[in-house]
């Protein structure tokens, strides 16, 4: 049989990290798509930051929002949505050390055919929010998971004037990081979540078929 969660109750693991929180406001909106699916559960996750000098230390618990995932969060999911504001057109610092550190799950095959999508926020619309999503994309293909963006058959991405790709949803929050998710861009982080939930059932089916 597939690892399950310790519950056993199978969850989309989405994982986020956001600096003055518009990331996370997407993140929350991809977990009530993915809540929406009868027999899959949101996990809703973050990483710490990263500093230069050694001797910060943050606490073991954030004093707001998500707490900090684990590798067995990761290991048990049926599926992950993982979330970063754009640096450089890349993913954030933090996201990446995280996901640095899961060679232990590359090794075992952990993550293999389970579904995976990304989703970004930029402060500029052509801050790169696509090379962003790619940059996600990248560990997830080297982990064996199956990548799931936004199909157009989600119309909101013809009609968007703020933030939303075909790689995954994303979000133009301004040169404050203060303007909310609008319409579109609410649309399509719960219609990428409840796409991801629905692969996630379909694929634990699979893999259970197999075993």
């Amino acid at each position: 049989m597939p690892a399950q969660s310790p519950s056993d109750r199978p969850y989309v693991l989405v994982l986020y990290y956001s600096r003055f929180g518009a990331t996370r406001a997407l993140a929350e909106r991809l977990s009530a798509g993915v809540a929406s699916i009868a027999g899959m559960d949101a996990r809703l996750r973050t990483v710490p930051p990263v500093s230069p000098t050694c001797e910060a230390v943050d606490p073991e618990v954030p004093s707001e929002g998500a707490v900090y995932a684990s590798l067995d969060d990761l290991r048990h999911a049926s599926g992950l949505a993982l979330g970063s504001p754009t640096r450089f057109g890349n993913m954030a610092a933090p996201l990446k050390y995280f996901i640095d550190g899961t060679s232990e799950l590359w090794l075992s095959g952990a993550l293999i055919d389970k579904p995976a999508t990304a989703f970004t926020s930029t402060s500029s619309l052509h801050g790169g929010q696509e090379t962003t999503l790619v940059s996600m994309l990248l560990p997830l293909l080297h982990h064996g998971m199956v990548y799931a963006g936004v199909p157009y058959s989600e119309t909101a991405l013809m009609h968007t004037q703020g933030g939303g790709t075909p790689y995954g949803v994303s979000h133009l929050a301004g040169t404050r990081s203060d303007r909310p998710l609008d319409e579109h861009e609410r649309e399509l982080a719960f219609a990428q979540g409840a796409r991801l939930a629905r692969l996630a059932l379909a694929l634990e089916k699979a893999r259970g078929a197999k075993s």
